[in-house]
């Protein structure tokens, strides 16, 4: 299943590549609903979760807004649903360093998850 969805000035891309099992996100989120904008992205990771033997997320997300933050959550305890079922999960969050508050959210993401969960400086 194909999802692709383009970038926006308040919606981050969100690109899945099934070559490389990798679902990306990036840009900046704060959409006047956040639940509306991620309901697609939430539907499609349950349904492919089913299916997929694993999956890869990659962030490169250098704000978002506290109704984002919590879709952001609820993707992470679909994938760590996942991973307690034996699939394998992964996120790997690329912050730049010149913005402590991507690194911040980050942090505090990483430490509500229980699968892998790198996080990566850019521009180092």
């Amino acid at each position: 299943m194909d999802l692709n969805i383009a970038r926006t000035g308040t919606t981050p891309e969100v690109r899945w590549d099934p070559a490389a099992g990798v679902l990306s996100i990036s840009g900046e989120s704060y959409p006047e609903n956040s639940f509306d904008f991620f309901a697609p992205v939430q539907q499609w990771l349950s349904m492919s979760l089913a299916t997929l033997p694993g999956l890869r997320v990659e962030v490169s997300v250098s704000y978002m807004n506290s109704s984002s933050i919590k879709c952001m959550l609820d993707i992470f305890d679909a994938l760590g649903d996942a991973h307690a079922a034996g699939k394998k999960v992964d996120v790997v969050w690329n912050y730049e360093t010149d913005n402590p508050r991507a690194l911040d959210l980050a942090e505090e993401f990483r430490s509500e998850v229980s699968f892998p969960f790198l996080v990566h400086a850019l521009g180092s």
